[in-house]
Formats: structure tokens, C-alpha cells, sequence
């Protein structure tokens, strides 16, 4: 062999030799090591018996209870502020890489679909200000299970943030749904949790359906009700009964007990129905009436645009402010509730659940 050929050989195994050696660790690498001494407010570790590296002063702190109570001999991961520093020592951080692990569980356990614990710290105006650890979270108003949604007349806010309030000290079960790393951002919900535990439970029900509950709270838009094993459902105003409800508390009360008809399942959400298991006093309605008859009614309500005026049984027509004189008038000049009187028919629309009276046609 040529003395030219054994330099090449010696030289690529030189070169084969270097790429297997240890490289000291750099900037922005999580490293792993084992505690070697703990001194007050440092700790260094064995890299590997690469190179010391040194964790010290606010690096110490971390989010992730891992680096809680460690001692010699335990193993660890940091991550390398600096390669190396003043003192010959790898400049490691237990805040950033424990930052990082909390932040990596957070997303393993909302892939997972998990349910974890929270505490709530304190509440605003939209929801819920909780701890996870030591991270912060947010869990908004419309993320909260039937059983801490706060159901308040009207929407007053304060009144809602003082139910909120309430909520301060408790843990929830909840489910992550947003877990931003670069932008601290930790969104979690009751509501996900609560139907994952519940699932078992809605499959025994299915539209159309009657059952039977307990009205839990009266709104501008429905009543909300009770029923079965702590499942919720709405009953929207227009699904009442079959007249026009301006106030659902002209009919029901808190802690009454109903029956209603199940008319959709959106998952979780469930729309109820008592007006769909009464008769419903339109069918038929154009044989019985026609446009231009003179009928006579009571007065069942006295709106600003209008009298709402009782025919048979459920059966409601309305005679509009336009339609009660030729001049310039409130309903409240012509009639009180109760009174009753003779209207003329001018409209009838049975699908539309409309009959158009007048006073001024007769």
C-alpha cells in the first residue's frame, strides 16, 4: 500500500473518531443529568460526564412539581442557557424545561381528550379565572356545566359575577380545549367534562320523548328544566303554549313540576316542548272562521301595538293599533283586560298560527 493511501486511511479515521465524540451541550438543548451537589440556591449536575452544568437563582423555579424536592443522585432534565460560563459550568435552567413539560402535558392530555381538576381562583364578568399547577386558566361562562351556569332574570351582569364569585376556593373537573404555549393561553371547560360523564345518560333519551321535570330557572327567552339524572333541558318561549307569552313567569314558577315533550338533541343541548303536547287549537281553523266575520272575544292582553284578544280555548287573534280606530289612539284607550267585545276578522293565516282583527272594520 502506497504511503499516500495509509495517510488517507489514518486521516479519515481521525475524522470517524471525531464525529463519535461527545459534543458539549448548547444553547437551547434540554439535557438530561444527575444531581451531583446541592448548595443553597444552586444546584450542579453531571452531564452525562460530558461537562458540570449549574442551575441557580430564578432558574431554580419551575411550574412542574418534578423539581420538587430533589436530591443527589436524581435524575433531571434542564435546558442550556449558556454553553458555558464565568465558572467553566454549563449554565442550565429547571424553569424553562419544567415550563416546557407542563406545557407538552397540557397538549397530551387535550389530544387525550382528558378530564383533569382545576381550582378556581377568582371570576370575572365572562367567566372563571382558574390554576392548573402553577399555570393560569380561563374557564368563559359558556363553558360551564348546568350546575354552575348562572341562570340570572334579565342577564343582569352583576348579579351573574356575584354567582360566579361564589364558585371561588372549589375544584372542577374540566377538559383542556386551548393550550397555547406562546401565548400562555389556557382555555378549559366544565361543560366538555360534564358531557363525557353524562354521555351513558343521554342515550336513553330521544326526541320525542315525554318526560317529567322540575323548572330550575325562568328566563326573558324560556324556561330551563330538570329531569332525569341532573340533565338539563330548554323550553323556548314560543314552545310554552300555543298564545303569545310575552313573560314565561305569567305561567310557570320556580320549582314547579312539569311535562314536556323532547323535540331535538344537539349533544348536549336539549329543547323541550309543552305546547306540543296540547291540542293545537289552529287546526281547523279556516272552517270555523272566515275573513269578514263579526266575532266576539275577551280581552287577554294590552300591548302598545295592539289587543290580544281569547277566542276559543287557546285561540288568540290580534287587533293592531292600526286596526282599532281611525284615529290617533292607544290600545289602552280602547279596552282593558277582560272587557269583551265584538271584532271584525280582516286576516287568517292558520299556518302561521295569525288572525288579524279589527274594530275600526266594524
Amino acid at each position: 500500500m502506497s504511503n499516500a493511501i495509509k495517510e488517507n486511511s489514518k486521516m479519515t479515521e481521525l475524522l470517524d473518531k471525531e464525529d463519535d465524540a461527545p459534543k458539549l451541550p448548547e444553547a437551547g438543548e434540554i439535557v438530561k443529568g444527575t444531581v451531583i451537589a446541592i448548595k443553597r440556591n444552586q444546584i450542579l449536575i453531571d452531564i452525562d460526564g460530558i461537562a458540570v452544568g449549574i442551575v441557580r437563582g430564578q432558574e431554580l423555579n419551575t411550574h412542574s412539581d418534578e423539581y420538587k424536592n430533589l436530591k443527589v443522585g436524581d435524575s433531571v432534565e434542564a435546558t442550556v442557557l449558556e454553553g458555558e460560563n464565568e465558572l467553566g459550568f454549563a449554565e442550565l435552567s429547571f424553569s424553562y424545561a419544567g415550563h416546557q413539560k407542563v406545557w407538552n402535558g397540557l397538549h397530551e392530555l387535550m389530544q387525550a381528550n382528558s378530564i383533569v381538576n382545576v381550582r378556581v381562583k377568582d371570576a370575572n364578568k365572562g367567566g372563571l379565572l382558574v390554576t392548573y399547577g402553577k399555570l393560569n386558566g380561563f374557564l368563559p361562562v359558556s363553558q360551564l356545566s348546568p350546575e354552575h351556569y348562572p341562570r340570572v332574570p334579565g342577564g343582569d351582569k352583576n348579579k351573574i359575577l356575584e354567582r360566579l364569585k361564589k364558585l371561588a376556593g372549589e375544584e372542577l373537573a374540566v377538559k383542556i380545549i386551548t393550550a397555547d404555549e406562546d401565548e400562555e393561553k389556557l382555555i378549559v371547560s366544565e361543560k366538555a367534562a360534564w358531557e363525557e360523564t353524562k354521555k351513558e345518560v343521554f342515550s336513553k333519551y330521544k326526541e320525542g320523548d315525554i318526560i317529567t321535570g322540575k323548572v330550575t330557572a325562568i328566563t326573558n327567552f324560556g324556561v330551563f328544566m330538570e329531569f332525569g339524572e341532573s340533565l338539563e333541558g330548554l323550553i323556548h318561549i314560543s314552545e310554552l303554549a300555543w298564545q303569545r307569552i310575552d313573560d314565561p313567569n305569567e305561567l310557570f314558577k320556580v320549582g314547579q313540576e312539569i311535562q314536556v315533550k323532547i323535540i331535538k338533541i344537539d349533544n348536549s343541548k336539549i329543547f323541550l316542548s309543552v305546547k306540543q303536547l296540547q291540542a293545537n287549537p289552529w287546526v281547523g281553523v279556516e272552517e270555523k272562521y272566515k275573513i269578514g266575520d263579526v266575532i266576539e272575544g275577551t280581552v287577554a292582553k294590552v300591548n302598545p301595538y295592539g289587543l290580544f284578544v281569547q277566542l276559543d280555548g287557546e285561540l288568540q287573534g290580534l287587533a293592531h293599533v292600526s286596526e282599532l280606530s281611525d284615529k290617533e289612539v292607544t290600545p289602552n284607550d280602547i279596552a282593558k283586560v277582560g272587557n269583551k267585545m265584538k271584532f271584525k276578522i280582516v286576516s287568517l293565516e292558520p299556518n302561521e298560527y295569525r288572525m288579524g282583527l279589527s274594530l275600526k272594520g266594524l
